[in-house]
């Protein structure tokens, strides 16, 4: 038998249910809320990723400007592109540096994809030298109360430059600067100043003069002061600077970094390289030893890491070779110490002019060169004095022992290859003795001297 479908007339009854219409509204409830839920999800996400804090990349420039300095700076550039910053700030205090790396950096900061703000802090910083060019190159340039920045002139130290030279030198890192700071804005003649005449400027005069965009006392009140300004980049694009609620996170130099921060300190590698070199003449002074030659290299090698990055002066490298030279010929020839104290001068100049910086701090300081010169030459020379006349001193065991020592005939002696073989006395011992060819024969009880040994027997002579 089949069942006849019902009729809708039937299961219009069913929907008029009390509790079957409660879950119908029940469910439709449910459906409107879930497609509410899913639509504003999507609207959400982008709301909270608009208010994530901004990102301050802040790095530290305390020192001398060098190599190491430049590749510390492109590290943090990129870090602070890789992570969208919203700026570099990099805190400085320098007395200056190598120009090249000046060049190297002022070309990754007009480059950086990040504004860069460069901040002259803490009271009592400068910006001296090649700091200044750095300064200008900033998309921000700012300094605190009490600080100061300038005094850009280029030199050339232990060299007495000629006019042509020096105008050329002079002529250069003037357009280096200008062809940088009309960009920024700033007063390009001014700038030049402080190149062509070393001029200095407080952080007061800087902003009058437009050479600096703010002076702020700290960091929060840098970015506080530049919140909401509108910067124009290096190659033109216009941006607003937004430091709402901005979290800084500094960036430290690596390990590495600051290791070899210290190697290019020109005083450190002097003593790196006497230390190393005195540590290696002892190793072959007494073989086997292994830890001073072990320690001795690796101090030589670090010392001329280091002195790869600074300017080095080649015709001081040459003073000290001389110096070693003049040391070593004083040891074996008696020159009443006149080659000694020759060769002491040569180190201690040597050392005085073999790092060519621009700046004290990049220069061997004369205090250092003097002892450092005056200890190692006077260590030397007792080494090698010590060194020749072991060299010159009479063998104490084996049979070259046997020369030069005292011998009494025993029996008469002949020459050699006539027989009887005499015998003498040395030293308690008796040895078998002939004289040497075409001398007189002795008698026993003679005084006799030994010439040379052959086994057991022995050539004696009056």
């Amino acid at each position: 038998m089949v069942k006849a479908r019902p009729q809708a007339t039937e299961v219009r009854p069913l929907l008029r249910h009390p509790i079957v219409s409660r879950m119908i509204r029940r469910m439709r409830n449910s459906v409107v809320a879930l497609t509410a839920l899913v639509t504003l999800l999507p609207a959400s996400s982008p709301a909270q990723t608009a208010v994530s804090p901004p990102l301050v990349v802040k790095l530290s420039i305390h020192d001398t400007i060098q190599p190491i300095t430049a590749e510390y700076l492109k590290r943090g550039l990129d870090a602070a592109a890789s992570r969208h910053a919203e700026a570099v700030l990099i805190s400085m205090g320098t007395p200056g540096g190598l120009f090249d790396s000046t060049r190297e950096m002022v070309a990754e900061i007009e480059a950086s994809q990040v504004p860069v703000i460069i901040f002259i802090e803490p009271s009592g910083s400068r910006a001296g030298s090649a700091g200044f060019f750095l300064l200008e190159a900033a998309d921000v340039a700012a300094m605190a109360p009490g600080t100061n920045a300038g005094a850009a002139h280029p030199i050339l130290e232990g060299t007495t430059m000629d006019p042509v030279l020096k105008q050329k030198i002079e002529n250069d890192a003037a357009a280096f600067l200008r062809s940088y700071v009309t960009v920024r804005g700033r007063d390009a003649a001014s700038a030049e100043d402080a190149v062509r005449n070393s001029k200095s400027y407080s952080e007061a005069e800087a902003l009058k003069l437009h050479l600096i965009d703010v002076v702020a006392a700290d960091d929060n009140a840098l970015l506080a002061a530049l919140n909401g300004r509108t910067i124009k980049r290096f190659h033109g694009e216009s941006v607003t600077l937004d430091f709402t609620h901005a979290t800084i996170d500094p960036i430290p130099p690596s390990t590495r970094e600051r290791l070899l921060t210290r190697l290019t300190s020109p005083d450190l590698d002097v003593l790196l390289l006497l230390c190393g070199g005195l540590l290696i003449y002892l190793e072959f002074n007494v073989p086997g030893t292994i830890v001073p030659g072990a320690l001795g290299t690796l101090m030589m090698l670090l010392a001329i890491f280091g002195l790869n990055l600074l300017p080095v002066q080649h015709t001081a490298i040459l003073l000290l070779f001389a110096a070693l030279a003049l040391m070593v010929l004083e040891a074996k020839f008696a020159s009443h110490g006149v080659l000694g104290a020759v060769g002491i001068l040569c180190l201690v100049f040597g050392l005085a002019t073999l790092v060519n910086g621009p700046s004290p701090e990049m220069r061997v300081h004369f205090g250092v060169a003097a002892g450092a010169g005056v200890g190692f030459g006077v260590i030397t020379f007792g080494l090698a004095w010590i060194a020749v006349k072991a060299r010159q001193a009479k063998r104490l065991t084996g049979p070259q022992a046997m020369i030069g020592q005292v011998a009494i005939a025993m029996t008469p002696l002949k020459p050699a290859g006539e027989l009887p073989i005499g015998q003498v006395e040395v030293r308690g011992e008796i040895w078998k003795a002939t004289l040497p060819p075409n001398t007189p024969p002795v008698p026993a009880g003679t005084q006799l001297t030994v010439r040379a040994v052959d086994g057991l027997t022995l050539t004696v002579a009056p």
